[in-house]
């Protein structure tokens, strides 16, 4: 049998939505026509100036065809004119066809509109400044101020008089030159300066010797070389004879020879280029297309108040317990100290000299049983101190809030990729880790000990310190009703393939093409990073920020992907090792290019929390468990079942374990983030993942009897029998891989006896029962 391959496909999605933002062809027409307008306004404007008086009567039978006007654009132009020259800024006004003309140059040739928009404020500027000029003179002169600038001079002169106004109209122009031209008084005195010392040099070249004749300028010459070589003696004795001359004597040239020296132009390095566009339009700015989006404020997190209560009875109570307790087995202390914490006190002992650690360590149960407290864990020692500590739950524990977490400085001043705000420690410290260096994480614990709410308080994080444009989210919510309220923000942080109706995945059979599209992202993003030259995400996002790399190679800004898996038991009992081996595939190879796994489960037992999984997941979180083996299982230590619930957890990242305090964030409080968030301006669509086909999608071929599986014929007679043509089904009643099934259901689309693949609805069985099978089967050419 002929074995189909995955096959993906890279989509580009196109939006046809309407947009204020022109492309390179809109440019050119809009450029176009605003070049020739501006021209158009320049020949009109001229042509008013001469024929002003005579179009005068025209423009009060602007709609009577015979009407002629003398303007050279005709009734038009005689109107055009007529509304910006004289009712509006005059001549002044040749300042407003310029810069539409100059914007058409613009847009035409795909220029920079940073100048553009310099050049429009000062010539605005400019041109209400000689309106106000010219309206001096309009008494005399109507078009060149216009009503604009007349009417603007005589309020003026009304509040400032006619001196006043001139100082004014003065300062503005000083104004302009030192703002605008960049002028000081330096600059002008030096231009006269230099002017004047030009001038006198000029002079001085120009000056020519007429008193003296031609002999006796030959006469000096002559002179003038005897006194360069005047005549030498020689002595030929041998005493006297001449050394020889330790320098050459180079003959001079007759004339001096000018030689021209042309510097070869450098080529423009790619560095200097990406400088230049840094310099003419600023770094790329991922965040620019939600300019206006506001992160979520505070106020939506419910602040239950209260903070740590210390009960010093209880404190001294459990104190004197654990002194008696441990006396009663000859083991004296010399120190013990009290950390209290929002749900937990740890308390610290230091015993004597010579006491046997494993001694205190065994006695677990008797001080629990002492303290009648659940949840009693004793670190022996703990690591860095020297100490052994002893947890014991509060009888009053106190609510670590999300909003408490979330606004204390910690996590505000947090210099981290993805910062996470996972709750308090015993010292009632908040506690933030970067899941860009976990770089994944696992979450286990029972029913009901707060795995939903972390996973809540890890989203509620990174939606408080992220942009939608810098993180993506996969969400798969095998529950159905865990990740929903997430749906009001899909198209803002969430991430799903193409051509799907819901982006939180509740199908199983979906989570293997989501998967398997999240290792071909991994791929293609490999392939970016391999061509810009870059080690990781950072890196390369830096580099592209700077306009180091082209987007027309390929290249685009990349946001951090976080894959979070809410129960992953349930996949691992439906698809198992189609499952396992692209999770194992993105947790190996997935840190460096910002795609990130957050997977919890409800049983952490070793065929759900596998070998592979756990080697490549070093940060894990443990809430409370049932029993000492499922803590080993998530923790490779006990603890775990030593927990109380209610948020109480265990976190490591691969050193020593850390008690913490969940953060908790009720339902309400994510609904209302989730709100306020999809209230405000998104997306066109969700973030696209690759397109990826899987084998169950069926590609009606005809398929060689011969080539069938062994189990067609069982198979063909379960599908008939339950009427349900589905590969989820033949797994779990033949217990085949999802490889196998898919195949099988291939076979049987070919053999009419089921129909083609429809999504995530069971396939229809086109076979009514079994008799009907068998005649199918019969009929068949090689039976």
């Amino acid at each position: 049998m002929a074995k189909k391959k995955a096959k993906t496909k890279k989509t580009r999605t196109s939006s046809r939505k309407f947009s204020l933002k022109l492309n390179r062809h809109q440019k050119v027409v809009f450029g176009s026509f605003l070049m020739l307008f501006g021209l158009a306004l320049i020949i009109a404007f001229v042509s008013f100036l001469f024929n002003w008086q005579a179009d005068q009567s025209v423009l009060n039978e602007f709609t009577n065809r015979e009407a002629e006007a003398q303007n050279w654009l005709s009734k038009f132009g005689a109107a055009v004119s007529d509304f910006f020259i004289y009712k509006g800024f005059g001549i002044a006004s040749f300042t407003m066809a310029f810069l539409i003309f100059l914007s058409g140059i613009y847009l035409f040739l795909g220029f920079s509109n940073n100048n553009l928009k310099k050049f429009w404020f000062w010539g605005t500027l400019v041109m209400i400044w000689f309106s106000v000029f010219f309206g001096f003179f309009a008494g005399s002169y109507a078009i060149l101020g216009g009503r604009i600038g007349y009417e603007m001079n005589d309020f003026l002169q009304d509040y400032l008089g006619f001196f006043g106004t001139i100082l004014l109209m003065l300062f503005l122009f000083i104004a302009y030159l030192t703002i605008r031209l960049k002028m000081t008084p330096e600059m002008v005195i030096e231009f006269f300066r230099s002017g004047k010392k030009e001038l006198k040099d000029g002079f001085k070249d120009a000056e020519i010797p007429v008193s003296e004749t031609e002999e006796e300028i030959d006469w000096k010459e002559k002179a003038a070389i005897k006194e360069e070589k005047p005549e030498k003696t020689i002595d030929l004795s041998e005493k006297n004879k001449p050394e020889p001359s330790e320098e050459p004597t180079i003959k001079e040239p007759e004339e001096d020879v000018s030689m021209e020296v042309e510097a070869a132009a450098e080529e423009e390095e790619e560095d200097n280029l990406s400088k230049k566009l840094v310099k003419d339009f600023g770094e790329f700015d991922p965040t620019l297309e939600l300019k206006n989006y506001k992160f979520p404020t505070i106020d939506l997190l419910k602040d239950y108040g209260g903070g740590i209560t210390i009960n010093q009875e209880e404190l001294e109570d459990n104190k004197n317990r654990i002194v008696d307790t441990l006396k009663n087995y000859k083991i004296d202390i010399a120190q013990i100290k009290a950390t209290v914490g929002p749900t937990v006190t740890l308390y610290e002992i230091v015993p004597e000299a010579g006491i046997r650690i494993s001694k205190i360590k065994n006695l677990e149960d008797d001080i629990a049983l002492s303290l009648s407290a659940l949840g009693i864990r004793i670190i022996a020692p703990i690591p860095g101190r020297g100490t052994i500590g002893i947890e014991v739950p509060n009888k009053n524990p106190s609510i670590v809030s999300m909003r408490s977490v979330i606004s204390s400085p910690k996590f505000q001043n947090a210099e981290m990729e993805l910062p996470m705000a996972l709750g308090k420690t015993i010292s009632n410290e908040t506690f933030v880790v970067d899941l860009a260096k976990m770089p994944h994480l696992l979450m286990a614990g029972a029913t009901g000990q707060g795995k939903s709410v972390g996973l809540n308080a890890i989203l509620a994080s990174l939606l408080y310190c992220k942009h939608p444009a810098e993180v993506k989210f996969v969400l798969v919510d095998p529950k159905k009703v865990e990740l929903t309220l997430f749906n009001k923000i899909e198209r803002h942080y969430l991430a799903k393939l193409p051509d799907t109706e819901e982006a939180i995945i509740t199908d199983n059979t979906k989570v293997i093409n989501t998967l398997n599209s999240l290792c071909i992202e991994m791929d293609n993003r490999y392939e970016l990073l391999k061509d810009a030259m870059c080690r990781n995400i950072k890196e390369y996002n830096t580099k592209f920020k700077a306009r180091k790399l082209n987007p027309n190679d390929g290249h685009k800004f990349l946001p951090y992907i976080v894959l979070v898996v809410d129960e992953f038991a349930d996949l691992i009992m439906t698809a198992g090792k189609e499952v396992e081996t692209p999770i194992a595939r993105l947790a190996q190879l997935a840190r460096a290019i910002g795609i990130h796994l957050i997977i919890a489960t409800q049983r952490p037992s070793v065929n759900v929390i596998t070998g592979i999984i756990k080697a490549n997941f070093p940060a894990r979180i443990a809430f409370r468990v049932t029993s000492k083996i499922d803590s080993r299982t998530i923790l490779d230590n006990q603890g775990a079942d030593q927990l109380i619930g209610r948020g109480d957890m265990l976190f490591t990242q691969g050193n020593e374990l850390r008690r913490l305090q969940c953060a908790f964030v009720d339902t309400p409080e994510v609904d209302k983030i989730t709100e306020f968030i999809g209230s405000q301006k998104a997306y066109p669509d969700a973030h696209q993942l690759p397109a990826y086909e899987s084998e169950e999608s069926g590609t009606g071929v005809d398929i060689d009897v011969s080539e069938r599986d062994k189990l067609f014929r069982e198979a063909a007679e379960v599908i008939v029998t339950a009427q349900q043509g589905s590969a989820s089904l033949l797994q779990r009643k033949l217990k085949l891989g999802y490889n196998r099934a898919g195949r099988i259901i291939d076979q049987l689309e070919a053999a009419g006896i089921v129909g083609p693949f429809e999504g995530s609805k069971a396939r229809q069985v086109l076979v009514s029962d079994l008799a009907a099978l068998d005649q199918l089967l019969n009929e068949e050419p090689n039976n």
